[in-house]
């Protein structure tokens, strides 16, 4: 499955909502279900804060299911990190002036199982992160 939208606060609530009816087919519990949202709302927040400035762009999601592992992906083409392990680290922003906590990665990283970054400054920023759901 894959969805591109625009980089609007309003989409968070799109890309949370999308996520979790598409998951809905390997019946995670409520737990699963909102670490999952979570870890969405994080990325997408990212892209539109970070990545284009609260400005126009758009927002690539793309979910994939295998046995009982989603694996989602989302890509926005803007600022890009320049230096992902700084990023990384919890309580670093580049928005402090926003009250942004820089809780984002350390988010997606204690609710996925797997998550990796790739990014290059002025090109975009690419979030791969991958759950297993149920035992």
């Amino acid at each position: 499955m894959k969805v591109i939208f625009e980089s609007c606060s309003e989409n968070e609530a799109f890309a949370r909502t999308v996520v979790a009816a598409y998951i809905t087919r390997l019946n995670p519990t409520l737990e699963e279900m909102s670490d999952v949202k979570t870890a969405v709302s994080e990325a997408v927040t990212n892209s539109i804060i970070h990545g284009y400035r609260c400005g126009d762009g758009t927002i690539e999601m793309e979910c994939n299911i295998h046995n009982n592992e989603i694996e989602i992906i989302i890509e926005d083409f803007g600022a890009g990190i320049e230096d992902i392990e700084k990023a990384m680290e919890p309580l670093y922003t580049t928005r402090p002036e926003w009250e942004r906590s820089g809780m984002g990665f350390a988010f997606m990283e204690a609710f996925m199982d797997e998550l990796c970054v790739k990014s290059e400054p002025e090109k975009g920023t690419k979030i791969s992160m991958k759950k297993k759901i149920g035992s």
